[in-house]
């Protein structure tokens, strides 16, 4: 269920990321709508690293590291 949730958040940034790159192209400055998906996948990936914080933080998630 953990990793649904990553991978649908991973999905959702990516969108955002492709469609400020297609606005941008397409609009050429008309518009803000580039600014608007560049700052909604901002906001998408700060909430997922909130929540890989809390989820580490109550246990949920096991940290561990790279290469040990």
């Amino acid at each position: 269920m953990k990793l649904l949730l990553v991978a649908g958040f991973l999905a959702v940034i990516l969108y955002n990321l492709s469609a400020g790159l297609y606005y941008m192209l397409v609009d050429k400055g008309a518009s803000k709508r580039t600014v608007n998906a560049l700052t909604r996948r901002i906001g998408f990936s700060i909430a997922l690293i909130a929540l890989v914080i809390v989820g580490i933080a109550t246990g949920v998630v096991q940290p561990h590291g790279v290469g040990v």
